[in-house]
């Protein structure tokens, strides 16, 4: 319902919530230790029946991520067993290890000189001039002594929400580049602890005034990202993000007003989901738990609607055309929903379906004799609140909902085939797909949409616009455009048709809109992007497979970072191309249910080349259960890089009503084909641990600086233009693979630890002589 807006607010609040563990994943190598706590390599050199076996161990603690133990194994045999026929191998694989030494070097020392880059603003703000100085730019004596850096300056006065998110925004940064003992040195700063003490005020204001989601967007959305572990923070920043979506729930935006946003929406619909639930969710639904979060929920809007929509607060733009309950109604509205609460807390125990559907029933009811509500409305609120209290993927797909979920499962839509964003808070052009209207009808990246269809884009969002730009196939659109560096703009007609978005990628695009996937060309080591999991996924992985394998592919790296899933199916798929036989995943649908079983064909196998895949926090779903599948110990068919995964571990099922809603819901918990359970984060997190989702072998964690780079280098190998495109436009920056690599960490200890299997296999490899 409130899509676009909850999508950014859960990418901003996933990013404070992410941890990392251990999951085993093969057995370990064992390497025996001194007393002295550093590596006997010896040990492991005198077991072993010639140097060939040790190539094999110090590839496999390579492998692991335990380059200081291979490195010391490797000289330790070079200089035992001097002129061995293993000596070019591992004089390859110690160039190996120290190539990693050089890029955590390189990073360390980025990341110090950047930590303290904003160290140094830091104290630049602490010493600022105050706001009554500020006339006299000649007067310093009110600044303090730059050298303590303990010393706090007075922000106070600092009532302009600008003044304190620029200081938030230096502390943030580098909380996000400090290690662990500098994070607590700089939250412990006095400094730093009266900014967030202002920040909290400030936020409090805000909540005054009823601006929800400036409270957050200004105030806890920086607290996080300064103390991403702090559950005080997380806990309020979420009910921030509830107030203030109720608040837009209530709003009319340029794609639709509030009335229509909730059009098509029915108990029928919400009684059929629960009782759908009752029979298929994957485990015992605590009726209890949702009836307490809908109640909540309600609560919520009283106490939104009692400030929000006050007379005080209501200005002449308000983009609202709600008329409020008034404040006799909202009493009352509130007293029943007490009643109705201290009712569910004292029958907890037993609480059944029948009863939840009672207390659904005596909601509706007291909407009509108190604040009188859409109907439409509370239902929505009251089912997405209940729905929460079983896990984060169960929902309904309300009627009018419905053509946005299916264009996200799919990636098939009827529109004209661009990609947009809103870089300055313009609506822009991002790309092009090949071979759709929007290509063929001449528009272009960087082209700044001002206008569709007559309607000015200015206070769009991204999906309004979206929803704007799209619809019927056959039917036409019309984009005023303006084109960079022009002073005019001018109107292009587009004829909207099918469109599938690719989900398949290499490290670069070509000028005919295909890929390069050959990321690097001397040693045929393969580079292949999968963005989500759709029905087209499989075939165009194979085709991308085919292409590299006729180019001499000899390893390949599998980039599912920022993957966050799609369908069950195509994952299995994905898997499949590199496993001859054996279980891929077993899916679980509670206890006492029969699982099912997916399961390797050998029929379509690629060879065996070595596989590495990247994975980090936005790894979820479809790409957990293929990095792994294929990382399990009964396979062992890739290595893992990157950051640990998302955590979510869970199956959806699709039930669709005849009322034209859907029901998305969970239908089974996923276990890898040694029998390991791919937790969830909510269960880890309940359960005190961190071991949700699945961890790399080799950990490299980005920094936010360096995540960053990272998404910018690979926006500017992505993009399409168009073929003819004007000579006078500044021309496309294109990155190297050398440059690539130079930016990606991940990617480049991937590329290394391919060759570390290419160098145990004795095949030969450049650049590490």
């Amino acid at each position: 319902m409130l899509l676009a807006f909850l999508c950014s607010c859960v990418l901003m609040l996933s990013c404070w919530s992410a941890g990392y563990g251990f999951f085993s994943k093969r057995a370990p190598v064992e390497v025996a230790k001194s007393e002295s706590t550093e590596p006997n390599v010896a040990d492991v050199s005198e077991s072993s029946s010639a140097s060939a076996s040790v190539v094999e161990v110090a590839s496999e603690l390579i492998c692991q991520g335990d380059f200081d133990a291979a490195g010391e194994l490797i000289k330790h045999e070079l200089s035992a067993s001097p002129g061995s026929t293993a000596q070019p191998q591992l004089n390859q694989l110690a160039q190996i290890v120290q190539q990693y030494k050089d890029i955590s070097e390189q990073r360390e020392s980025a990341r110090e000189a950047a930590y303290q880059e904003q160290l140094d603003e830091l104290d630049k703000l602490r010493t600022a001039p105050h706001k009554e100085d500020a006339n006299d730019v000649n007067d310093v004596s009110h600044i303090s002594d730059a050298n303590d850096v303990n010393d706090v300056s007075d922000i106070s006065d600092a009532n302009d929400v600008n003044d304190i998110s620029a200081v938030l925004s230096v502390i943030a940064n580098a909380s996000a580049l400090a290690d662990d003992q500098q994070r607590s040195e700089l939250l412990g700063r006095p400094f730093v602890k009266q900014t967030f003490q202002r920040t909290i005020d400030k936020a409090g204001e805000f909540e005054l005034e009823g601006k929800w989601l400036d409270a957050y967007t200004n105030c806890y959305y920086w607290l996080l990202a300064s103390d991403p572990n702090n559950e005080a923070y997380l806990d309020y920043a979420e009910q921030l993000i509830d107030k203030a979506a109720i608040v837009i729930s209530f709003q009319d935006s340029p794609c639709e007003t509030h009335e229509e946003r909730y059009e098509g929406i029915k108990k029928e619909i919400f009684l059929h989901a629960i009782e759908a639930l009752n029979y298929r969710y994957v485990s015992v639904m605590d009726y209890g738990q949702m009836a307490s979060k809908a109640i909540r929920r309600c609560e919520l809007l009283a106490e939104v609607m009692a400030v929000s929509f006050s007379e005080n607060s209501q200005s002449d733009d308000s983009k609202s055309s709600f008329s409020p309950p008034d404040t006799h109604e909202l009493t009352a509205w509130g007293a029943a929903l007490a009643a109705l609460s201290d009712e569910i807390s004292q029958s907890l125990i037993g609480f059944s379906k029948d009863k939840f559907v009672e207390i659904f029933e005596k909601v509706l009811a007291l909407n009509t004799t108190t604040v009188k509500l859409s109907e439409q409305v509370l239902i929505a609120h009251f089912a997405e609140a209940a729905l929460s209290a079983l896990d984060p993927y169960t929902v309904i797909v309300w009627p009018k909902q419905v053509q946005d979920f299916e264009k996200m499962m799919t990636n098939e839509f009827t529109g004209i085939g661009i990609e947009i964003g809103k870089p300055k808070g313009l609506l822009t052009v991002a790309s092009l797909l090949p071979d759709t209207p929007a290509y063929r009808a001449g528009l272009d990246a960087e082209d700044v949409i001002e206008a569709v269809d007559g309607v000015e884009t200015k206070d769009m969002s991204l999906m309004c616009a979206v929803r704007k730009i799209t619809g019927p196939k056959g039917t036409k659109v019309i984009l005023t455009i303006r084109r960079p560096g022009e002073d005019e703009t001018r109107d292009i007609t587009i004829t909207r048709d099918r469109i599938t978005v690719p989900t398949i990628r290499g490290w670069q695009r070509t000028e005919d809109a295909g890929w390069l996937y050959m990321i690097d060309q001397q040693d045929k080591i393969g580079y292949v992007r999968i963005t989500s999991f759709s029905g087209k996924t499989v075939p165009g992985l194979e085709k991308a497979l085919s292409t590299l394998e006729k180019e001499g592919l000899k390893g390949l790296i599998l980039d599912l970072r920022l993957n966050t899933g799609g369908l069950f199916e195509s994952a299995v798929g994905v898997t499949d191309e590199f496993l001859r036989d054996g279980l891929i995943v077993t899916t679980q649908a509670g206890v006492g249910r029969i699982g099912d079983l997916k399961v390797a064909n050998e029929k379509g196998t690629h060879p065996d080349y070595p596989l590495v895949v990247l994975i980090n926090s936005s790894s979820a779903s479809g790409s957990e259960i293929v990095a792994g599948a294929l990382a399990d110990k009964e396979h062992e068919r890739a290595v893992l890089v990157g950051q640990r995964t998302h955590g979510k571990g869970l199956v959806q099922g699709i039930i669709h009503f005849r009322s034209g809603g859907q029901l998305k819901y969970t239908m089974a918990y996923y276990h890898l084909p040694s029998g390991q359970r791919v937790k969830s984060r909510d269960a880890a997190k309940k359960a005190g641990t961190k071991d949700w989702g699945v961890a790399p072998d080799v950990e490299i964690k980005l920094t936010s600086e360096e995540l960053k780079n990272m998404l910018n280098l690979q926006r500017d190998n992505s993009i399409l233009v168009q073929a003819d495109r004007d000579e006078s436009k500044e021309s496309l920056k294109r990155h190297t693979a050398e440059e690539t690599l130079a930016v990606d960490p991940q990617l480049a200890v991937g590329v290394l630890l391919i060759k570390t299997k290419l160098i145990e296999t004795g095949v030969p490899v450049s650049n590490v002589n």
